[in-house]
């Protein structure tokens, strides 16, 4: 992966940054679920990076699953209709979950995911989101677990693509569409 692309642009938060936020996070989750063994469901693909990291940074006892949704195609921005690609692989009925996100934009494709992992009959839901875009938001999202907030720039690494590339970069950058 070439990682000196002319389409990125700057550096918005540091590797550095990010592992500082993973640690508060995962202090935050193992404190409020000492004595639960919380289920970390991330949404594929853009979130792996950032589960991965997160759930080393979190002592306690928990267990992963991923769904693959999309909404955006190739586009750069969300088109507002959601598809199921992959579902989970387990029951959430009665567990602590917690949906692992990489970012939120409009909000709508979480919107449609808690309502659908709400239908499950989880024992509680809260979000988990690294990447914040500010003042985006088309539907109201509670997250608990809130990473940085940015803004509203197309932006590329730390798990987040530009058609597929860039998500291997250890840091959240600024990408110029052409």
């Amino acid at each position: 992966m070439n990682k000196d692309n002319e389409n990125i642009d700057k550096i918005i938060i540091s590797e550095e940054q990010i592992k500082e936020k993973i640690a508060q996070l995962g202090n935050a989750i193992s404190s409020d679920y000492e004595d639960k063994s919380p289920l970390l469901i991330g949404v594929l693909k853009g979130a792996f990076i950032f589960m991965a990291d997160l759930i080393r940074a979190i002592p306690i006892d928990c267990e992963v699953d991923f769904m693959a949704v999309s909404s955006y195609g190739a586009a750069t921005k969300s088109s507002g209709v959601v598809r199921i690609i992959k579902d989970l692989d387990l029951d959430l009925t009665d567990r602590h979950v917690i949906l692992v996100e990489d970012i939120i934009d409009s909000g709508l494709t979480l919107s449609y995911l808690r309502k659908n992992l709400l239908a499950r009959k989880p024992a509680s839901l809260e979000i988990c989101a690294m990447f914040i875009k500010k003042d985006l938001q088309k539907a109201k999202i509670e997250c608990k677990y809130e990473g940085f907030f940015i803004p509203p720039e197309f932006v590329v690494g730390y798990g987040l693509d530009a058609g597929e590339r860039f998500r291997g970069l250890n840091y959240l950058a600024e990408y110029k569409v052409e």
